[in-house]
């Protein structure tokens, strides 16, 4: 493996729930060499990363941002404004966050973004690459549905980014993942990938997820 290969293959992981370590045990899996982080300390989320994603290394969030170019945020979502506000510069970040009024209070913000949360976070971060996306299959959907390329019963996960490069290495790591990518669009397009939103919680065919963005394309 090249070096530039192996800069490829590194990944780094913000947040270590459900989604955080599920993204990194598949990242693992799909030959990516992993560092995560959860809150304070490495050493409070060693046990919980060695048991649910054996592979990946538990490190500070500064570390992680030290040791990889793109980065999938993962905390909960009334959490991300505790981050600095350079914190991902010159990086790519994976918004896999969803705003969720019961677990993160009332937010006016979030509540009321008419280009969705992914606007205010790209906002937060300015000098990052934000691409929404891991974010619309719940965390069973993901464990379970998970399949190598050509797999007849694969299914699709979206990207929403305004920027080219940053949306292609998340395209790849979501083939790398187990999953088909579809380009939704710019970052906006985003908004139909939350909560709420047509694609969220249902799985979905490459084809089939496909037609259905660009339904909804079609309508704004």
């Amino acid at each position: 493996m090249s070096g530039h290969d192996a800069l490829e293959r590194r990944l780094g992981v913000v947040g270590a729930g459900k989604i955080g370590t599920a993204v990194a045990r598949a990242a693992v899996a799909g030959g990516y060499h992993v560092a995560i982080s959860g809150s304070g300390a490495a050493e409070r989320i060693e046990l919980i990363v060695d048991v649910l994603a054996p592979g990946a290394h538990a490190v500070t969030t500064d570390e992680v941002i030290r040791y990889a170019d793109l980065i999938v945020l993962a905390v909960p979502m009334h959490r991300f404004r505790e981050l600095p506000r350079d914190l991902f510069a010159d990086k790519i970040v994976a918004d896999a966050m969803n705003y969720w009024e019961e677990i993160d209070g009332v937010d006016q913000e979030l509540t009321t973004a008419p280009m969705g949360t992914s606007m205010i976070v790209q906002e937060r971060f300015a000098s990052s690459r934000v691409v929404k996306s891991l974010n619309h299959l719940g965390y069973f959907k993901f464990e379970d549905g998970r399949r190598p390329p050509g797999a007849p019963d694969r299914l699709a996960m979206a990207t929403a980014g305004d920027d080219p490069a940053a949306v292609a290495a998340v395209i790849q790591l979501l083939d790398r993942l187990g999953f088909d990518a579809v380009d939704a669009g710019p970052l906006a397009a985003g908004f139909v990938l939350q909560p709420g939103g047509p694609v969220f919680g249902i799985s979905h065919s490459y084809d089939g997820l496909s037609k259905l963005l660009l339904s909804e394309a079609s309508r704004a």
